[in-house]
Parts: structure tokens; sequence; C-alpha cells
């Protein structure tokens, strides 16, 4: 065998060798960057719904009736008129992730029930939910995923927002409203519900 012949096929080695590392590091960088999705770390979602508003139709005319849709800072219920009430509110801590706003549960005529988040601010992140759960405010981040009813996703990790909460649901087994990262089990922050 000649020195020509041994040196190529080395080069061809070193070709198939540095062709399969370049897919391992592709298909582990494609891995990371759909499960992890680190790059929500750098991108904000930021909503701005109004507050529910409540149409009740009297039986000669149609009114509308709203809750201030302004964002409070004092930790207050929205303003109500028109019989719409807070059941709860409460204010939000961090868990894995630096979590701040209010949240309030409200009661609109005709029973209809909506969980608001007013100035939420907490980190983006994949496949986050809006959940209620039956773990106080003060468990830990863990817990909350033990007994719990998901609302929906997170409409966004800035800002105000509604979920409606089905009738089903018994508000007195729940007493905590988080942000909850489904794909990994834990919470980002926590308000508790009194």
């Amino acid at each position: 065998m000649d020195r020509s012949s041994k040196s190529s096929r080395r080069g061809r080695r070193r070709r198939q060798a540095l062709w399969a590392v370049g897919i391992v590091l592709l298909a582990a960088s494609t891995f990371v960057l759909v499960w992890f999705q680190p790059q929500k770390l750098f991108i904000d979602d930021h909503v701005d719904e109004a507050a529910p508003a409540v149409t009740s139709p009297p039986p000669s005319t149609t009114r509308t009736a709203t809750i201030d849709s302004s964002p409070t800072t004092s930790g207050a219920a929205p303003a109500a008129t028109d019989g719409v009430e807070a059941l709860a509110t409460g204010s939000f801590r961090s868990l894995e992730h630096k979590t701040t706003g209010q949240a309030f549960v409200l009661l609109l005529p005709g029973g209809q029930r909506v969980l608001r988040f007013e100035e939420l601010n907490t980190s983006n992140g994949p496949d986050l939910r809006v959940i209620l759960s039956s773990a106080p405010s003060t468990a830990g981040d863990k817990q909350f995923g033990d007994d719990y009813v998901e609302l929906g996703r997170l409409k966004g990790n800035i800002g105000n927002q509604n979920y409606d909460i089905p009738a089903e649901v018994d508000l007195s087994r729940y007493s905590s409203a988080v942000v909850w990262c489904h794909r990994f089990e834990v919470g980002f922050g926590v308000a508790g519900l009194q």
C-alpha cells in the first residue's frame, strides 16, 4: 500500500468524522432551540386587554357596563360599575423567574367569572400557562402543579389580560393564580387569591 493511498483514506475518514460531528452539533442546537426556547428570554410579548366588558340587555334597551380598564398600581381591585364585583385579589411574588403585578377574580353580572392580570411582568418562556392551584401562595414552586385547573396559555409575559373561569370550577378549592411552565413543571410567579 503506498503512502498516497493511506493519506487519501485518512483524509476521507477525517471528512466523514467532521460531517458526523457537524450533524450531531446541528441536531443538538435544534433540540435546544425547540425544547428550551432560550431565545424567549430576550423576546417580550406585550398584551394590553381592556378589563372585561359586561353586556346586560334589559327588555327595552341594551346597555354596556364596564369596569375601569386603567391599570391599578396600588394593588386595589379595578373600579367596578354595574354589578362587577372583585371576589379575590392578590399580588404576584416571584418563583423561578422575577414576577410582579396583580391578579383579580372578577364576578360579572350573570355569574361569569374572569381572572384578570394587571401590570403583569415576568420572563417569557416555553409553554407558559395560567393555572388556578389549590396550593397556598406560600408553597414551593413545584407544588402548584399537584392540584390545579388550567385557564389557557399565557397571552403575554407583560401587560393586562383576562382569562375566563369555567362555570364548573369551584373557586373555594383554588387559592393561587400561577404563571406555570407546563413543559418544565415550574411556576414563574404566583398570586395568592384572598
